[in-house]
């Protein structure tokens, strides 16, 4: 660890020097494939050729100058948002986690302004939001809470993929909005049961609450849509992203419709950094590349088949609990811990990531072919079965 550096991160033993689609390279040269994209962030790979344009350009141009002004890149930016989501307006910052607690604060002031003077968000139970306080707060994981109460008050909890657990809330007349991850991504890729997200919906609008999407990891084509929501038919009041939307640019954004697109005025919520030139430029640049190479589709079509590869290869073995996935997105559950999984993978040059405790998670890029896909097949299944037979 470096002395100069706090302590907050248990790193591994590497350190990558260049990237290719796919692909990391080490600083003694050893090539990695990457299953993890930087956290569901890299969904083009590693220096893809349009996203570094765009920032060189943008950079020779301009880089910043700050909200209080018109950003035309902003603006264009978030009409094509606008027109992929259903969203009306957008609010730009710079990560996950500020697009979450803008969705906090949207939600809270709604609340005030319907006269609600304690308004209180359904959240889940094994959910991750974010780490500023009041996202913290919102995230059902008590080991990231730890240490660091009194926590935000004004969430209610209940189990993710629960619908009559909210709907057993109906009655509570400080409830204001509801804040779900359609599909968790730390709590260890669980796909809720078709209908759930519809359900939600129909209980918001008969309730008058916020339906509000946490997309942060499951944007931007990752599962095989556009947005997650898309494989059940609704659309969201507030939908937060970042993660895949600047392929490694950072860059967070809270989108809303109808009443909820009115709720922020001036003066009321802002980003010093949120939106500038460069980071729309290299998201603009993201959103053309996965549209002209019709991404979101073929993220679908290689998901199928490292699920069904997955299925196939580990899913009646012994010790293996589940493997589950939309998309590139994709989780093996063991009966036992397995963060020392990590590690191995690492020796074996393949990036992967343990969640949950228990849970192989695989987020490998939209731009992944057949052969890659097989090599993660492969390094897995072998990785699953010596760990399961030691």
């Amino acid at each position: 660890m470096n002395p100069v550096l706090m302590a907050n991160y248990a790193r591994l033993p590497v350190a990558f020097a260049r990237g290719e689609g796919a692909w990391l390279w080490d600083t003694d040269g050893e090539a990695y494939l990457d299953a993890l994209s930087g956290i569901a962030v890299c969904g083009l790979g590693h220096a893809h050729p349009a996203v570094a344009k765009a920032l060189c350009e943008q950079a020779n141009t301009l880089v910043h100058t700050s909200n209080v002004y018109r950003i035309p890149r902003q603006e264009q930016l978030g009409e094509r948002l606008h027109a992929l989501t259903g969203m009306d307006r957008a609010f730009f910052c710079n990560s996950g986690a500020e697009a979450n607690e803008a969705a906090i604060k949207l939600a809270r002031l709604h609340g005030h302004h319907r006269g609600i003077a304690n308004p209180a968000i359904v959240v889940m139970e094994g959910s991750f939001h974010g780490r500023t306080l009041a996202t913290l707060s919102a995230t059902g994981n008590a080991k990231i809470q730890a240490g660091f109460e009194p926590l935000v008050s004004g969430f209610i909890r209940v189990p993710h993929g629960d619908l009559a657990a909210i709907e057993a809330l109906a009655d509570n007349p400080d409830i204001v909005a509801v804040l779900v991850e359609p599909i968790t991504g730390e709590g260890g890729i669980r796909v809720p049961a078709p209908g759930y997200l519809q359900g939600i919906r129909r209980l918001c609008d008969a309730r008058g609450w916020l339906m509000m999407l946490d997309e942060i990891q499951t944007g931007v084509g990752r599962t095989g849509r556009w947005f997650a929501y898309q494989h059940e038919d609704v659309l969201p009041d507030v939908l937060s992203l970042a993660k895949g939307l600047g392929n490694g640019v950072p860059i967070g954004a809270c989108l809303a419709r109808g009443a909820a697109a009115e709720v922020f005025g001036p003066g009321t919520h802002g980003s010093t950094f949120g939106g500038n030139p460069l980071v729309c430029a290299a998201a603009l640049a993201v959103l053309d590349t996965i549209e002209q190479d019709d991404l979101v589709a073929h993220a679908g079509q290689m998901g199928t088949y490292l699920l069904e590869g997955f299925r196939t290869r580990l899913g009646d073995l012994a010790g293996v609990n589940d493997v589950r996935g939309k998309g590139l997105m994709l989780g093996i559950e063991l009966d036992r811990p397995c963060p020392e999984l990590v590690k191995q993978a690492l020796k074996k040059r393949l990036l992967i990531n343990v969640t949950a405790g228990s849970v192989i998670r695989l987020l490998p890029p939209l731009i992944l072919n057949r052969e890659e896909a097989d090599r993660i097949l492969d390094t897995v299944e072998t990785l699953v079965r010596e760990f399961l037979a030691a």
